[in-house]
C-alpha cells in the first residue's frame, strides 16, 4: 500500500509544470598567473649570470690595473695595456683587411691556422679513435702497442718539424703532420682506458645473443667510451692549437703564428700581445666547441 502511495506521488510530481528557470549566460573567467614566480626566476637568473660573469671580470680588472702600474714606469721593456690598444687599434678594428702576402687581418691569419688544425687534427681523430678501440679490446695490441705510444707523446711538437719537412718537402703538409702527431696520442689513451672499463657483463650479453662485430662497436663499445673519447678530443685539440702555432712560426705563409713571429721581427710587441689574446679566446672557443658536441653525443646515444 505504501508503495503504491509512493509511485502516486512521483506520477503526480511528474505531471507538474517545470517552472522556467532563466539561464544566465556563462561568464569567461580569465586567470591571470601570479607575476612572483616570474619575477624570482628573473631574479634567478640575474644572480647566477652575475655569479658567473663577475669573478672573471674582476680577475680580469685587477690584472689590468697591476699590468698598467707595472708597465708604466720608465724603462719598462712591456707596454702597458694603454698603449697596447693605441699600437695596436688598426689591427684589432679592422680584422678582415688584406694587402696582399702575408699582411693581413686577424681573421685571415686565424682562419689560415684553423683551416691547418681541422684537416690535422681530424685525421687524428679517426686514427686516434681507432686505435684506441683496438687497444682496448686487444691485449696483444695494448701490451705492444702502449709502451711506443707512451715514448712518442712526450717528444715536443716541434722537435717532429724538421723530419717531417725532410719526408714531405712541403711546409703545408709538414704543418698537417706536426699537428696530427701532436694531438693524437691523448685521443689514443683515452679512448683505449674507455674500452678497457667496459664491464664484462656487457661483454657477455654480446657474445649470448651473438652481436655483429659492427653492433657490438655501435651499440655497446660507442656508448659506453663516448665520455672518454670526448674528453681525448678536448686534450687533443688544445695541443693541435699549440702544434699549428708554434709550427707557422717555423713554416712561414700566412697563420696567427707567423704573424707573431713577424711581429716580433719588426718589433711590434704591441699586436704580439693583441695576437696572443686571440689565441687564447680561439683555443677556449675550441675547447668550449668540443665540450658542446660531447654533451649533445652523450645525451643522444644515452636516449638511444
Amino acid at each position: 500500500m505504501a508503495a503504491a502511495s509512493k509511485a502516486t506521488a512521483i506520477a503526480d510530481t511528474a505531471d507538474m509544470p517545470v517552472p522556467d528557470v532563466p539561464v544566465r549566460s556563462a561568464e569567461i573567467v580569465t586567470f591571470q598567473p601570479p607575476m612572483r614566480p616570474v619575477l624570482e626566476r628573473v631574479t634567478e637568473m640575474a644572480r647566477h649570470t652575475v655569479s658567473v660573469v663577475l669573478p672573471p671580470l674582476i680577475v680580469l680588472a685587477i690584472t689590468l690595473f697591476v699590468w698598467q702600474l707595472l708597465c708604466s714606469e720608465p724603462g719598462a721593456r712591456l707596454p702597458p695595456p694603454t698603449k697596447v690598444v693605441a699600437d695596436a687599434w688598426d689591427f684589432i678594428v679592422d680584422p678582415f683587411y688584406d694587402n696582399g702576402g702575408v699582411d693581413k687581418g686577424a681573421f685571415w691569419q686565424i682562419s689560415k691556422s684553423l683551416g691547418r688544425v681541422a684537416i690535422g687534427f681530424s685525421f687524428a681523430a679517426v686514427v686516434g679513435i681507432a686505435l684506441g678501440v683496438l687497444i682496448g679490446q686487444s691485449t696483444w695490441a695494448m701490451r705492444g702497442l702502449d709502451p711506443i705510444f707512451q715514448v712518442l707523446r712526450t717528444v715536443p711538437p716541434l722537435a717532429w718539424l724538421p723530419l717531417s719537412l725532410a719526408g714531405f718537402r712541403d711546409s703545408h703538409p709538414s704543418a698537417l703532420f706536426v699537428i696530427f702527431i701532436t694531438s693524437i696520442w691523448p685521443i689514443i689513451i683515452n679512448t683505449s682506458v674507455g674500452v678497457r672499463n667496459i664491464p664484462q657483463d656487457y661483454r657477455n650479453v654480446a657474445a649470448v645473443i651473438r652481436l655483429s662485430w659492427w653492433e657490438v662497436f655501435y651499440k655497446i663499445t660507442l656508448p659506453a667510451t663516448v665520455p672518454y673519447i670526448f674528453t681525448g678530443l678536448r686534450i687533443g685539440v688544445g695541443l693541435s692549437w699549440l702544434a699549428i702555432v708554434a709550427a707557422e712560426m717555423l713554416i712561414g705563409g700566412v697563420g696567427i703564428g707567423f704573424f707573431i713571429w713577424d711581429a716580433w721581427n719588426s718589433s711590434r710587441i704591441s699586436d704580439i700581445i693583441v695576437a696572443l689574446v686571440y689565441i687564447g679566446i680561439v683555443g677556449f672557443l675550441l675547447d668550449k666547441l668540443i665540450a658542446t658536441v660531447g654533451h649533445f653525443v652523450s645525451h643522444g646515444v644515452a636516449t638511444q
